[in-house]
């Protein structure tokens, strides 16, 4: 099944369509002007860790040893990564009303006055704004799409990991 498709092509693939989804991300931001939480940003940067691993990896090509291996798990840990702070975006997003936490400061300055791991743990309570659905798609919203997307590349990358040779 699938065997058309070689690692270095698959690879290739979860690079190009990581691209096209923060492609996607920015249009939003610059053209529909929704203003990312804390938590969107993060999500950029998991993808972003993760497109940027699986060009490396179709670049170098690795048909063994550590390599192989070494990209394969920083793709899955970027994928995981994501579908954490995705989900706690969802969960975020469902609490009712009264139980959202209250909106706090912006990323860039709790980066420019607050500790480094204060500015962690701000993020990842989430605020007020990351419990907004200003986004829906077939009744999804941003997080929700990110998620299944994570799932999705996450079972790609397995799937070749575990079935073929090569990186």
């Amino acid at each position: 099944m699938l065997t058309f498709i070689t690692p270095r092509l698959w690879n290739l693939t979860l690079a190009v369509l990581v691209g096209l989804m923060l492609a996607y991300a920015l249009y939003v931001q610059h053209g529909m002007l929704l203003q990312p939480c804390p938590l969107c940003i993060l999500q950029r940067v998991a993808f972003a860790w993760m497109g940027v691993f699986a060009l490396l990896a179709a670049l170098h090509n690795p048909l063994r040893g550590v390599w192989r291996w070494s990209y394969k798990l920083l793709i899955l840990a970027g994928g995981l990564a994501g579908m954490l702070i995705a989900g706690r975006h969802l969960w975020l997003q469902s609490l009712p009303p009264d139980k959202v936490p209250e909106c706090g400061p912006g990323l860039n300055y709790m980066l420019e006055n607050f500790p480094l791991g204060e500015v962690w743990n701000n993020i990842l309570y989430g605020s007020g704004s990351c419990a907004e659905v200003d986004w829906q798609f077939l009744g999804l919203s941003m997080p929700a799409w990110t998620l299944l997307w994570y799932v999705l590349l996450a079972a790609g990358t397995l799937y070749f990991f575990r079935n073929r040779q090569g990186a």
